[in-house]
């Protein structure tokens, strides 16, 4: 009878650390699944190889690795990239800088954090039977283009080339189109925007060869102008915890970008994977990947300071038509890739 309190007292303290094991457990693993960050990246457009080194970062473990839950979420022609980030719907969004700095003019506190993409991949395709051979025989035409921020290219090159862009006498008509080819194929207009990596190989799919056409460079023409940029708001560069979680996204995003330019093919294969759509094909996201390699080779994420300069010079070179008429300030940061690639 004696023992029976010492062996109560036992299973009590057997039961008390059993209680207290299965709360820290409770505990830890409540700490486990709330100790990826959550963060929402806005692309450009819709999911493809332009995009590959975010989705191989997901898909390869990159982000997780980082203490990240990213979501990615696709663009499309009626979002606006900037509206997104703007409204909250994201926290940081993928942009071409001419775009960028136009809204950031027009009052939207954005901040390029990060640059991807070293080179440019925009042109202007024309059919040779028009009988375009340089940009002075732009004059009468009519030139097709995006819009929603992606005209400001097209319209700063004419600026600079003194060519109206309202389709008066001596000038062109710039005219909207839907994010494909069509109005050039049914010759609605004589030359439209293409990028080397998308709609200049949805031209040749069509039947035409490279002898049908006459390709302008944005680069070799003077109007290299950065495309493809990270940016974020300047409230969550204030933030301490977001801009924590910026550098762990930058770092863990130009890894998976350095990943996708040395495995182009699986690169492609896992943009495939997360095509929701269906849409895409594999031989047309492969040979995108391709080309996509080309311009973000060079660069390790941070913003050439010479690129951004450039950039600038040229879209103030033409303000009237840019939307940038006066040079910058606080539009860049190299505060996160400081940090990321340490």
């Amino acid at each position: 009878m004696t023992s029976r309190p010492a062996e109560v007292r036992h299973n009590m303290e057997v039961t008390m650390r059993l209680l207290i094991a299965a709360t820290l457990g409770l505990a830890l693993g409540s700490g486990a699944a709330q100790a990826a960050d959550e963060l929402t990246l806005q692309l450009k457009w819709v999911t493809q190889a332009q995009f590959a080194g975010y989705y191989v970062a997901l898909d390869k473990g990159f982000y997780e690795e980082e203490g990240l839950d990213v979501t990615i979420k696709p663009g499309g022609p009626d979002i606006a990239p900037v509206q997104v980030l703007m409204g909250g719907g994201a926290d940081v969004m993928v942009d071409w800088m001419p775009s960028a700095l136009a809204a950031r003019e027009a009052g939207a506190p954005i901040v390029n954090i990060a640059q991807p993409f070293k080179s440019s991949g925009l042109m202007l395709t024309c059919l040779k039977e028009h009988g375009i051979t340089s940009p002075a025989d732009f004059a009468g035409k009519t030139l097709g283009t995006w819009f929603f921020g992606n005209e400001i290219p097209l319209l700063t090159w004419l600026g600079r080339l003194g060519l109206p862009a309202d389709g008066s006498a001596g000038g062109v008509t710039v005219q909207k189109i839907n994010f494909n080819v069509d109005p050039l194929l049914q010759k609605q207009v004589q030359c439209a925007t293409t990028m080397t990596y998308n709609e200049y190989w949805q031209v040749i799919d069509a039947g035409l060869t490279p002898d049908d056409l006459v390709v302008f460079k944005y680069e070799d023409q003077g109007i290299s102008l950065l495309e493809d940029g990270l940016y974020t708001t300047e409230a969550n560069l204030a933030d301490p915890a977001m801009t924590d979680r910026l550098v762990r996204f930058v770092r863990a995003s130009m890894k998976g970008w350095k990943y996708a330019e040395a495995n182009p093919d699986e690169a492609a294969m896992i943009v495939l994977d997360n095509d929701a759509t269906g849409a895409q094909t594999e031989n047309h996201q492969k040979r995108m990947m391709g080309e996509i390699a080309k311009l973000t080779a060079g660069s390790n994420g941070a913003l050439d300071p010479a690129d951004y300069q450039r950039t600038v010079e040229i879209l103030m070179s033409a303000a009237a038509t840019s939307g940038v008429s006066k040079a910058p300030e606080g539009a860049w940061t190299h505060a996160i890739t400081d940090a990321a690639l340490k």
